[in-house]
């Protein structure tokens, strides 16, 4: 989700949530700590100089039970944020503490933001040396030897 969603959701919600995809909820006396542009420059396995930009969402739950971020409140932080820092419109990436800090992408459900896992992957996987996947079929589409049976140098098996 990109940060013009997010800012053109804000205005229609009467309160901010965040789910996990496993269910679970963010709660509800979170502080969103950092709006922040997080800059990548880096170079994959293949050798190729890449650069991707995310707009990063920090979330963080301290002892003060009765802390609700109202979407009016988030919108103005964006905002501050696109002012002084100058943020562009790119994907969100949200950070959110568990057994570590983890990073999600974020999606939304029609009531909730969710916070979506993320994965690693090769960028290069035509450089990198990890065969592609072999292309499965079935018994029943393979070609039969005419007389049923195997000669030696027939191919057959």
């Amino acid at each position: 989700m990109k940060l013009s969603q997010v800012k053109a959701l804000l205005p229609t919600l009467e309160n901010v949530t965040f789910k996990l995809e496993n269910g679970s909820f963010v709660p509800e006396h979170f502080h969103v700590t950092e709006v922040g542009m997080i800059t990548k420059n880096f170079i994959d396995c293949g050798g190729v100089i890449r650069t991707e930009k995310t707009v990063n969402f920090q979330l963080w739950n301290a002892d003060d039970f009765e802390h609700r971020l109202k979407p009016t409140k988030l919108l103005n932080i964006i905002k501050l944020s696109e002012e002084k820092l100058g943020i562009e419109d790119a994907e969100i990436e949200v950070e959110y503490q568990s057994e570590t800090i983890g990073k999600y992408g974020l999606a939304f459900d029609g009531t909730n933001f969710i916070l979506q896992n993320k994965t690693t992957a090769c960028l290069a996987q035509d450089a990198c040396g990890i065969p592609s996947e072999k292309v499965k079929k079935n018994l029943s589409e393979l070609s039969v030897n005419q007389n049923g049976s195997c000669t030696p140098g027939g191919g057959c098996c």
